[in-house]
């Protein structure tokens, strides 16, 4: 049975996040975010964010035009739980006028004050969603599993942009808190935000931190600082640059890094050492310089320090005896060295029509900008021939750097190209999906790309496209699926039947990319019922007993994910995979015995009707010399096994 949670506030809540989602840049409906807002990026992560509560209020509204309501429901839980529907009302209402200031933020024209109680007005949003989240009344509603673990996904990564926003106003030195905060707030933002604090809705560990404001002798250097805490509050994530298994046909993948699948894993943030701080900033550095002192900075942060009229060392405070900025090669080789082995792609960011290279220099790219702009606006044009023209050129581009498609993000190309997914051309579309897959291997343009809601098109490519479309389909989708929140989108989107129906009958190329995508979607449980539901044990088995054994490690890489799924396991059984399992267990390479024994394993834990089974089929004798010779975790996994086994037959 289920409460009615939001009552009539139910399409307002819905209402207010459809228009959140469509507030930023890669909406087609949106207004460019500036290339120089402050908060760009924090603009971005809150829209996408919010944008994923979409379906926490869409089965609340269908319950309650279901009249699913619980009789029994006293006055006080209805009480409680319109309040808090009410109070998530009100801060989506706080996030919207947030959002609407933050965007066209430009620090080089607004006072430093106002920048600081915009960064204060995000922590207090994202605070306050998360407390509200973590308050949802559960126990009034018959949400889904699937839907929890959306909101959960989401309440932790506010949790996480809440701490980080803290983090960086710790870092404001005290002096420059001195102005009424409130009196700030009336002057940058709307009433609505300002109320956050009239509701008490800010982290009990910032009660004291009532005045923010500008600091006596304000100069841009000021508003710069707060910028560089800002960016070196947000995490840097493990690169997106880690691509797609291609092992039959090395030559038609668009990009040629790859990466097998039994190798992909789950990005993990990345803790950057203390020496490659820049100590202005707090950022990676790109351009390391030495100062008079010995201090070693970022050459554009020490240099605007300068060029404000300071002549003191920032970390040291002594005086500097010359001004001469010395390149610290060595730090910088050690920078680039930590930046390969942790796949990280070094961003080069576009200024004033200039893109910063690798080796600190600046590179004009005005004309580059006018041609990219002229090719958008080409996409379109009314001539099919002309649009296809253009999009085969974006395509081109788009595969050759790593600044052509920062320069096509920014250009506006990702909102037009989601829309030539639906292209009657077929040339045109097979481009156009290649583009994305092309333009996805830059961090933060997978951020737009699900802005521009893209995923829809893709599917609808993946199913009906023609093989390399779908080839490139499959590989977007795996692309974009390294960020969480879009494991459950893509998930939620109908891509994993459409991926495993590749999965079965794609080409060679096609196949590998089906199951890489499937791999990294099914690492969230909610897609792993969804898989199994679309009959991809029936693909994996297939592949496992395939005479030409092409495919066998990445069937049982992606079975060992499943295995844990209650779901799974019944469908594994059903389908007789043990006795596959076990001949693996005799005859496969090492890495195929060890997963192998990984998913009898979780097949067997607390199932004595399979442990049987494994041993009225021999599993033993396999086990026993995988316990010896096998992989340190072929060894385990074995050894464990044999145990239950022993447990079993003292029964």
């Amino acid at each position: 049975m289920a409460g009615e949670l939001a009552g009539d506030h139910t399409p307002e809540l819905l209402c207010l996040v459809h228009d959140i989602s469509g507030m930023c840049v890669g909406s087609s409906s949106a207004a460019p975010i500036p290339t120089d807002a402050m908060f760009r990026k924090d603009c971005t992560d809150l829209v996408r964010r919010i944008s994923l509560l979409t379906h926490l209020f869409e089965e609340i509204r269908e319950l309650n035009s279901n009249n699913v309501v619980a009789s029994a429901s006293s006055s006080s839980s209805s009480s409680s739980a319109a309040s808090w529907s009410s109070d998530l009302l009100f801060a989506l209402q706080s996030a919207r006028s947030l959002l609407s200031v933050a965007r066209n933020f430009r620090s080089n024209c607004s006072s430093d004050g106002a920048a600081k109680t915009i960064v204060f007005q995000f922590q207090c949003v994202t605070w306050k969603l998360e407390k509200l989240l973590s308050d949802l009344p559960y126990d009034n509603l018959d949400i889904s599993e699937e839907v929890k673990e959306q909101v959960d996904l989401v309440r932790t990564q506010l949790k996480r942009a809440s701490e980080k926003y803290g983090f960086m106003i710790s870092k404001m030195p005290s002096h420059e808190l001195s102005k009424p905060l409130t009196e700030e707030i009336s002057q940058v933002l709307s009433k609505s935000v300002g109320g956050l604090y009239k509701q008490h809705s800010c982290p009990e560990n910032l009660s004291e931190l009532d005045s923010i404001s500008k600091s006596n002798g304000e100069n841009n250097c000021s508003t710069n600082r707060l910028g560089s805490l800002l960016e070196r509050a947000r995490s840097i994530p493990a690169s997106s640059e880690v691509l797609f298994s291609n092992e039959s046909d090395p030559e038609s993948q668009e990009v040629s890094e790859t990466k097998s699948l039994p190798e992909v894993k789950r990005p993990e943030a990345i803790v950057i050492p203390e020496d490659f701080l820049c100590p202005i900033s707090l950022e990676l550095m790109r351009d390391p310089v030495i100062v008079a002192t010995g201090q070693t900075y970022e050459r554009s942060y020490i240099q605007r320090w300068i060029d404000c009229g300071n002549t003191t060392c920032p970390k040291t405070q002594q005086k500097l005896q010359h001004l001469t900025l010395t390149p610290n090669y060595v730090l910088r080789s050690l920078i680039s060295q930590w930046c390969i082995e942790h796949n990280i792609e070094q961003p080069t960011g576009l200024t004033n029509g200039k893109i910063k290279k690798s080796d600190g220099s600046f590179r004009d790219v005005t004309g580059d900008i006018a041609a990219i702009e002229a090719l958008v606006r080409k996409l379109s044009s009314r001539s099919v021939e002309e649009r296809r023209a253009a999009v085969t050129e974006i395509r081109s581009l788009s595969k050759r750097s790593t600044d052509n498609r920062i320069l096509i993000a920014e250009a506006g190309a990702i909102p037009v190209l989601v829309n030539l997914l639906t292209s009657e051309d077929v040339l045109t579309q097979d481009n156009a999906v290649t583009s994305i897959l092309n333009l996805s291997i830059y961090e933060n343009n997978k951020g737009l790309i699900m802005l521009a809601g893209a995923i829809p098109s893709i599917v609808q490519v993946l199913r009906a496209g023609t093989m390399e479309a779908r080839e490139n389909a499959a590989a977007t989708l795996f692309s974009l699926s390294l960020a969480d929140e879009n494991k459950i989108i893509i998930g939620a989107s109908g891509a994993i039947p459409a991926l495993v129906e590749l999965l079965q009958n794609g080409s060679p190329r096609g196949k590998k990319d089906a199951a890489t995508a499937l791999f990294n979607l099914c690492i969230y449980q909610g897609n792993k019922g969804r898989a199994i539901r679309a009959g991809i044990i029936t693909a994996l088995l297939k592949m496992l007993t395939d005479s030409s054994k092409s495919m066998v490690d990445e069937a049982l890489t992606i079975m060992s994910v499943l295995a844990s799924h209650q779901e799974a396991k019944i469908a594994i059984v059903k389908a007789s995979t043990i006795p596959v399992l076990i001949d693996l267990l005799r005859t496969g390479l090492p890495r195929n015995k060890e997963n192998a024994a990984a998913i009898l394993l979780a097949l067997c834990k607390r199932d004595a009707d399979n442990l049987a089974c494994i041993s009225r089929l021999g599993a033993v004798i396999p086990l026993s010399e995988l316990a010896r010779t096998g992989t340190e975790r072929a060894k385990r996994k074995a050894t464990s096994l044999l145990e239950h086994l022993r447990k079993l037959q003292q029964l």
